[in-house]
């Protein structure tokens, strides 16, 4: 049976690995490590923990899979960290490409009394300033912005990879959720777009990060683990 509560190591994990699921990524040991830097051993032995705890089981191919619980527990951080993000970015004008590593320290100390707050201050707000659902059943399939051909008509959904260096990138290239645009262009090194706010040039890498809707709409492919690792510390989710 699950702890009633997780500590906040354990939430780093859980959150984590549902990033791992909501990506559509392998749930491994092996991807959680690349995912938080760090080492084999370290996550294999909180791994054994969180499955002592009764947050995750292992299928038997060895990949992780949540319980009821631990789903609810992982779900609940996500949420929270998602509605601080867009507190801090609608209530107390921080801009967006500077709010991740905030909420990650607010969301394990927040109480439901405070919580209850943010919500009744952010409105009807259904996304976080990132593009990704408040409520994750929310989710927009999407497609990555570099498999779009030129000429396709794409609006930008979430930027996969939250890592405030990359969020700086973005905030500087002058794109963001919600974001019309036609794809001028695209090659091994540049993928370029044209909004009505001018051309905007971003690396393939990415290109690979941001998950678009298109007309007309490459297959949907997740996008690969090792293009999502931008960040010197880790995942920016």
């Amino acid at each position: 049976m699950a702890h009633d509560h997780a500590t906040v190591a354990e939430e780093e994990y859980l959150q984590s690995i549902f990033w791992l699921q909501e990506a559509g990524l392998p749930m491994t040991g092996a991807n959680v490590a690349r995912a938080m830097q760090l080492s084999a051993p370290t996550v294999h032995e909180m791994v054994n923990r969180l499955e002592k705890d009764g947050y995750i089981t292992r299928r038997d191919d060895k990949s992780l899979k949540f319980t009821k619980s631990g789903l609810e527990h992982a779900e609940a951080i996500v949420r929270r960290h998602r509605m601080i993000e867009r507190f801090l970015t609608d209530v107390l004008g921080i801009p967006w490409d500077e709010v991740h590593e905030e909420a990650e320290r607010l969301e394990h100390a927040m109480s439901p009394v405070l919580e209850e707050r943010m919500l009744a201050a952010i409105g009807d707000a259904k996304n976080c300033p990132h593009g990704h659902p408040i409520d994750p059943a929310d989710r927009v399939p999407g497609v990555p912005l570099a498999d779009c051909d030129a000429g396709a008509k794409v609006t930008i959904l979430r930027f996969e990879n939250e890592a405030e260096d990359l969020l700086h990138y973005l905030m500087n290239s002058g794109v963001y959720p919600g974001l019309d645009a036609v794809v001028e262009s695209t090659g091994d090194d540049e993928v370029a777009i044209r909004s009505g706010k001018g051309e905007h040039v971003l690396t393939t890498s990415v290109a690979e990060t941001i998950s678009v809707t298109a007309d007309p709409s490459p297959p949907p492919r997740t996008a690969l683990p090792e293009q999502l690792v931008l960040a010197k510390e880790r995942y920016g989710r």
